[in-house]
């Protein structure tokens, strides 16, 4: 318990404040609802500087680990797209808006993402020696960019079903 106490009060503030932001977005996730994509983008772009920050400071340039971190990306991509495959996504043509389905998989991969990368930085902070360990760190960097992936694959999914709503006119002047 005491523990848990040092480890809990050991967390930035700023963490517990993305916490309560995922678990909103998730919960909100779970209506049917118009969007626009930059509200959309704003989970993907999260976890990508989360990430590409946690990597720079961890691993400094070391290609090795931005190479594990890009192919976990790009598997989580395949993942995030096959996982809106039965999704509604319309465009309201007069807002340019995205009319989305309820989405019930992002509040649980929200979670296990979020204590996934919490898990591993506690135990990085916790023994550093850990970096140095091939199995840890490939465990980390491909869940890591995985989970971000899935992330990216969901909003490219939405962003295609949205290219292909709108007319092309509607395209160009939106810019």
């Amino acid at each position: 318990m005491i523990m848990l106490q040092h480890l809990i009060s050991n967390t930035p503030v700023w963490v517990w404040a993305l916490l309560v932001f995922l678990v909103s977005r998730g919960i909100a996730a779970m209506r049917p609802d118009e969007t626009s994509l930059t509200k959309l983008a704003i989970v993907p772009a999260l976890f990508t500087a989360w990430g590409a920050w946690s990597l720079g400071h961890r691993f400094g340039s070391s290609w090795e680990a931005w190479g594990e971190w890009v192919v976990g990306i790009g598997a989580g991509m395949g993942l995030g797209w096959m996982l809106l495959r039965r999704a509604t996504l319309t465009v309201n043509i007069s807002t340019g808006r995205l009319w989305r389905s309820a989405d019930y998989t992002l509040l649980p991969l929200l979670l296990l993402t979020f204590v996934v990368k919490y898990g591993f930085e506690v135990a990085l902070s916790v023994s550093p020696s850990l970096n140095l360990d091939v199995g840890f760190r490939a465990a980390y960097l491909l869940l890591s960019g995985g989970f971000t992936g899935v992330f990216i694959g969901k909003y490219l999914r939405s962003l295609r079903a949205s290219r292909l709503a709108m007319p092309r006119s509607a395209l160009e002047a939106a810019g």
